[in-house]
């Protein structure tokens, strides 16, 4: 069994900030990476983030604005939007270690290529065994050590629970599996649903509107898991259907305050990542390629791209024909 006793984090905003505490907190060495040298500077100083108030970083954590530096440990864990984690790993791929893990922490499926997020690291860094941490969380919570639980996958099952005790903590829970897939679309996926349960509520159409909706959209997660080839005990575990209900259900959620502000008639935030808005469009073709009926995706991507407007969303969802479970 390989023994891990480095980590890097690449990408210093809230999530990688609060992964870099994790993993001090699990005893590793850890550094932190800021493309930016003011950024990390500034973090290496103050010992804080202000994308994370209140938190401050262990002393042992090393904040470096250099790649090389951030490359060179047992683990690397990347913390960037799901966007740029192609960019990110191709300015590391040349520094790292053949064989070293390398973990996407974001949720989402790259634009254009329509590839999940490990698949982006198996090609832009051949040599390295790339594998996926996704789960319930916020990074305020983790940042603080309040209990959390996630999932960490990767093929090898055996390297995924290594990880996990190489990242775990007693109050941050790594449960481990070889369902990359699984665990890949239970992230994204949750994404584009808690942009149509922030609708709901922003709609003010009710309690028992957003239990539907929470319940229906997992359907159609699970839906296309199978058909992607994942295995029904992720989707129904951390990866899925906690993951689901947690960004369905808070007010911490960007994408579901994406979906409020739009279900009030509001702008878009232009100050808040919601990933949601990046993966729908990608995530409707991906369903489509796979025969997969997606409702209530497929309503959401409507709204994002302005082919319908949410009360015309919202009609044609409630007129779909009645059918069996399933």
């Amino acid at each position: 069994m390989p023994s891990f006793r480095s980590v890097s984090v690449i990408g210093a905003g809230a999530w990688g900030t609060a992964l870099a505490a994790v993993a001090a907190r699990a005893g590793r060495e850890v550094v932190l990476y800021a493309r930016n040298p003011e950024i990390a500077a500034a973090i290496a100083a103050s010992r804080s983030n202000p994308k994370l108030s209140g938190v401050r970083l262990d002393s042992r954590v090393v904040i470096t604005s250099d790649i090389a530096h951030g490359a060179r440990a047992d683990i690397i864990v990347i913390a960037t939007p799901a966007q740029h984690l192609r960019e990110a790993v191709t300015a590391l791929a040349p520094h790292l270690a053949v064989g070293v893990p390398v973990v996407a922490s974001a949720k989402g499926i790259e634009r254009g290529t329509h590839q999940f997020m490990t698949e982006v690291i198996s090609e832009a860094a051949p040599t390295a065994v790339a594998a996926i941490l996704s789960g319930p969380s916020f990074a305020d919570d983790v940042a603080r050590g309040l209990p959390t639980a996630v999932t960490l996958a990767a093929k090898d099952e055996a390297l995924a629970a290594e990880l996990a005790q190489a990242l775990g903590s007693s109050t941050f829970r790594p449960y481990h599996t070889s369902d990359v897939r699984g665990v890949e679309i239970g992230g994204a996926a949750k994404n584009v649903l808690a942009i149509a349960a922030g609708i709901v509520v922003g709609r003010k159409l009710g309690a028992s509107a957003q239990a539907a909706l929470t319940t229906r959209g997992f359907s159609e997660l699970v839906r296309l898991g199978r058909a992607c080839g994942a295995r029904s005990e992720t989707m129904a575990g951390l990866s899925g259907l906690g993951d689901l209900i947690l960004s369905c259900s808070s007010a911490q959620s960007r994408n579901f305050a994406l979906g409020a502000a739009l279900g009030r008639g509001e702008k878009r935030p232009s100050d808040k990542l919601a990933e949601g808005e990046f993966t729908a469009p990608v995530m409707i073709e991906l369903a489509a390629s796979q025969n997969v009926d997606m409702p209530v995706s497929s309503a959401v991507a409507a709204i994002l791209n302005g082919t319908a407007t949410i009360d015309e969303a919202i009609e044609s969802l409630l007129t779909r024909p009645f059918k069996a479970e399933g």
